[in-house]
């Protein structure tokens, strides 16, 4: 698979690649977001490493013009921890965040991670699975079909909704929706599952402040409404 890695500090970007490349990965590098984005146009990585803090345009600049594109895998690199970039990363699509500074295994780890996260998701039994008049999922194709409007979802809000439509009407704890979503070493991310309801609750709640599908069980997750699974 080949990674793109974005920084403009030539050390790390050597660090990222020599790690990566004893894993098997091709390595390619752009010094800035605008490199990176005329390099995705012409030859798409299968996952972009991105730092935040860059000369012409950072990385929020960067992920924020990508995903109005395309919904490729992004990890973004943040320094000394800051939770407001965190968030604001994942906010503008980011699939996941690795702090500065960080060792090579949690790096090649994080990668492995986001990759299986794409690649894997269990098919479904039915295609199209209507959960009532106004909202269907169409699950060949990654689509939800809102009031007759086909939504595109982004790998992780599928994988989401496919784990909460299975477990329909029963209540899926946060420590279960990371496993099954993200993976058994995203334990402690408990804000990751809030923010992709969230993002969830944009495309399917025609109230999302008010949700009438994915409901909060305060303290413990959330549950999918119960519905007719084998309705015609």
């Amino acid at each position: 698979m080949r990674i793109l890695v974005v920084d403009d500090e030539v050390r790390m970007i050597n660090f990222i690649r020599m790690n990566l490349e004893l894993e098997g990965f091709q390595v390619a590098e752009a010094a800035n977001g605008v490199q990176a984005l005329d390099m995705v146009r012409r030859h798409i990585p299968d996952l972009i490493i991105l730092d935040v803090m860059m000369p012409r345009m950072d990385g929020f600049e960067t992920i924020q013009t990508l995903r109005e594109f395309s919904s490729i895998p992004v990890i973004m690199l943040t320094a000394k921890g800051e939770e407001e970039d965190k968030v604001r990363g994942l906010e503008l699509g980011a699939d996941d965040y690795i702090t500065k500074p960080f060792g090579a295994r949690e790096m090649v780890s994080r990668v492995k991670a986001v990759l299986r996260r794409v690649s894997s998701v269990a098919e479904p039994t039915t295609a199209i699975v209507e959960i009532d008049d106004r909202l269907s999922v169409d699950f060949n194709k990654h689509e939800v079909i809102v009031a007759g409007k086909r939504v595109k979802l982004r790998p992780t809000e599928y994988r989401l909704l496919y784990h909460l439509i299975e477990n329909a009407g029963w209540t899926v704890t946060h420590e279960q929706i990371l496993a099954k979503v993200w993976g058994y070493e995203y334990s402690d991310e408990t804000h990751y599952v809030r923010l992709y309801v969230n993002y969830l609750r944009e495309k399917i709640e025609e109230d999302p402040s008010n949700p009438k599908y994915i409901l909060t069980e305060r303290g413990t997750g959330y549950r999918f409404i119960n519905f007719r699974k084998n309705r015609p």
